[in-house]
């Protein structure tokens, strides 16, 4: 059954619900990660990302792009654009279903929680300032940052064959990780379309009570942003030769 694209499927469900898991641990009332803070949703997103790498190889996607963002920009990089639709479908529908998932875990807690914004902060990004031409160049620059370290550390000039035998999926959690503390604090650093957009829909759709509206407005920037920032980083990387 293994395949590429449900690797992508299944690395991106796992990334969702981890991801997403550790927002509503500490946003959501009468957890027991309440106001854990920035720190542990920062490292609590690295976990996710190398769990969800992990879980796309072994379910049959040697790529574990599980990011939109990720895909448009090794297409560019590699000039093979065959994997982005197939890919960029997976990645959504995986991203829909982990944030579900989420919902049905903290199901209790959803009642409890008062502040509308955390409800929707659970499942997606918000702005700390919002003015949207700022908003996009942050997801822009955090995503560059994004797929340009990881083209260097997969490329042949850091290590003839690549990284040592699994340990790619530790280094771009590490990656992401250190993206999240830097850059993540403007925006929530979506850096991956998927991981906003298959989340805000499944907000849109649940029946989470007391919730406000999805955010529509904002919903282009955390999608536009990063493939902008993908695509330039697989570009300068097919430039200089990664």
């Amino acid at each position: 059954m293994a395949s590429p694209v449900l690797g992508e499927f299944l690395g991106t469900f796992v990334l969702v619900l981890l991801g997403d898991g550790i927002v509503a641990g500490v946003l959501l009332k009468g957890s027991k990660a309440e106001n854990a803070g920035w720190g542990a949703i920062t490292a609590g997103w690295a976990f996710a990302v190398m769990a969800g790498v992990f879980t796309a190889i072994a379910c049959g996607s040697s790529d574990a792009h599980i990011n939109p963002a990720v895909t448009l920009g090794f297409a560019l990089k590699s000039g093979n654009f065959s994997n982005v639709v197939p890919y960029m479908s997976a990645q959504l529908a995986g991203a829909f279903l982990g944030a579900v998932a989420v919902w049905i875990h903290y199901g209790p807690h959803w009642r409890l929680t008062e502040q509308k914004d955390f409800k929707l902060g659970t499942f997606c990004t918000m702005p700390a300032v919002r003015q949207p031409m700022a908003n996009l160049v942050s997801e822009a620059i955090g995503t560059f940052v994004l797929v340009f370290v990881i083209a260097a550390i997969f490329s042949s000039r850091v290590g003839a064959t690549g990284p040592a035998a699994a340990l790619g999926p530790y280094l771009v959690g590490s990656l992401v990780w250190g993206i999240g503390l830097s850059l993540g604090g403007t925006t929530g650093y979506a850096i991956n379309p998927a991981r906003d957009l298959g989340p805000r829909i499944a907000h849109a759709v649940l029946p989470i009570p007391g919730k406000r509206d999805s955010d529509w407005g904002y919903a282009f920037i955390p999608v536009v942003g990063p493939l902008v920032g993908g695509a330039v980083a697989g570009l300068l990387a097919k430039t200089i030769g990664f």
